[in-house]
């Protein structure tokens, strides 16, 4: 069957504005979904390619940015003083090959508006981090990984090629495996403004996952269990109790799993057996008071939900959105932490130092650090983004309330342990790496910055990351 182009009434678009004027809208504060540091910037919100030429045009001596849906935990979307480019208004789904599994559609459509399109077609996206609120453009702008990186790679592996909006307001189709491709995947949106791309799929039976649940009784035990069986399941995560001290250090929930086969489902099932569906809790107030997450209460939590989970289980049918995003069923989730916001820290470490994973452990166990959301991963080999993230090895991420007191030379020591470790810190997440480790943490990262100076002499693209950082 040849590419199936879904009608764009089906997709409800945004509503075109002039070409030479995209909407702008008043200087506003914007900040990550950390909500840590907020800078204010004038946003743009093209509808069009030509809306987006124009904004790239217009965005003055500060340059510009462009944003998705703002899950970047850090400042990877914002740019004191400047432009931001919400590309939420580029939302078309351009063509489905449901045949060879492939899906050309613009940089500002959803992975969660994928989902809704292409899981009753027997597709679904090839990599999902853990929320399903993120473009496709900020999805290969940060190499997105996901709980199968170590059989999948990260998202660039699956994307076939690229429109880019660049600075000189040319329009560049890139393909796979050209310098330019492996700039602007992980490159943190500073090559240029994404406009479209086409992504190879994977087919899927069912809208329900089949899952593995088991406990490990410490970092040791979690480590062996992983090593020794990670290559039977295609997705495999383990949330940790970061409180825990002692005998009990590093204990963990360890959850894997595989697209359930139709065989799997009961009969009622079977009726609908790609339905997509999903479940929305009540918004998190916007007022929450400071210390709600405190040491006391997620400790309180860790444990309970530790021992709460079976000590294994096998075969548990869960919807996609449970099993991959559980979070996103509660709107402004990331309110809980207050008005202080929090800081997401995520490192990776190679297979040949379990040693630093360990000493890291401890120093955050003892540091007492209040994470009900830390999670280890393995990875599997990288790709060849110049700044992507993942490497072979062992991916720590867990998030801290931004008010903990002594939280900054606390995350800076750690930096030092990665670095040391030849380990890396992942930028879309980051809002405060001191740029002297970044070189040591990203050997191309000079490559990165002679192609930037090539591409865009001027300084069109920046964004606060990058002033910070010196990328």
């Amino acid at each position: 069957m040849p590419a199936e182009t879904v009608p764009s009434t089906t997709l409800t678009p945004s509503p075109a504005a002039s070409p030479a004027s995209p909407a702008s809208l008043a200087s506003v504060p914007v900040t990550g979904w950390g909500r840590t540091a907020p800078t204010v910037a004038r946003l743009i919100r093209p509808c069009t390619y030509e809306e987006a030429a124009a904004a790239v045009r217009a965005c003055g001596a500060r340059g510009g940015i462009a944003r998705g849906l703002g899950r970047a935990y850090g400042d990877a979307a914002q740019n004191a003083g400047g432009a931001v480019l919400d590309m939420t208004g580029l939302d078309r789904i351009h063509a489905i090959d449901v045949d060879g599994g492939t899906v050309r559609c613009d940089a500002g459509v959803s992975l969660h508006r994928l989902m809704e399109v292409l899981l009753p077609l027997g597709w679904f996206v090839p990599v999902t981090p853990g929320t399903r609120y993120v473009t496709v453009g900020g999805a290969i702008g940060a190499d997105i990984h996901g709980k199968n990186h170590h059989v999948s790679g990260s998202f660039s592996r699956h994307v076939l090629s690229l429109e880019l909006l660049t600075a000189d307001g040319g329009i560049r189709t890139v393909s796979r495996g050209t310098p330019l491709f492996d700039a602007t995947t992980g490159g943190m949106g500073l090559t240029g403004v994404i406009l479209s791309a086409t992504v190879r799929l994977l087919p899927v039976e069912t809208s329900l996952m089949s899952v593995d649940t088991e406990r490990a009784r410490d970092l040791d035990d979690l480590m062996a269990r992983l090593t020794m069986t990670d290559d039977r399941y295609r997705y495999s995560v383990a949330w940790i109790d970061l409180l825990a001290r002692g005998a009990s250090t590093g204990r963990s929930v360890l959850t894997r799993g595989d697209h359930a086969p139709l065989d799997a489902l009961p009969t009622r099932a079977r009726r609908h057996p790609l339905e997509f569906r999903t479940r929305r809790l009540p918004a998190v107030p916007a007022h929450v008071p400071e210390g709600l997450l405190g040491r006391t209460t997620v400790g309180v939590f860790n444990a309970l939900w530790y021992r709460k989970t079976p000590r294994s289980r096998t075969g548990e049918l869960q919807r996609i959105s449970s099993f991959f995003h559980p979070l996103d069923g509660v709107p402004h989730w990331n309110r809980v932490y207050g008005r202080s916001g929090f800081v997401q820290y995520q490192f990776v470490v190679g297979y040949d130092r379990e040693e630093a994973l360990r000493r890291i452990v401890q120093r955050i166990s003892r540091h007492r650090c209040p994470s009900f959301l830390a999670v280890l991963k393995r990875f599997g080999e990288g790709d060849p983004g110049w700044l992507s993230f993942p490497m072979p090895g062992w991916t720590l991420a867990l998030d801290i309330p931004a008010g903990l007191p002594g939280l900054a030379a606390f995350l800076d020591e750690l930096d030092e342990e990665v670095a040391a470790a030849d380990g890396r810190v992942y930028l879309a997440k980051d809002a405060r790496l001191r740029p002297e480790l970044l070189a040591g943490m990203y050997p191309r990262l000079a490559e990165f910055r002679e192609l930037r100076r090539t591409l865009d002499p001027g300084g069109v693209f920046v964004s606060d990351l990058a002033r910070r950082l010196g990328l």
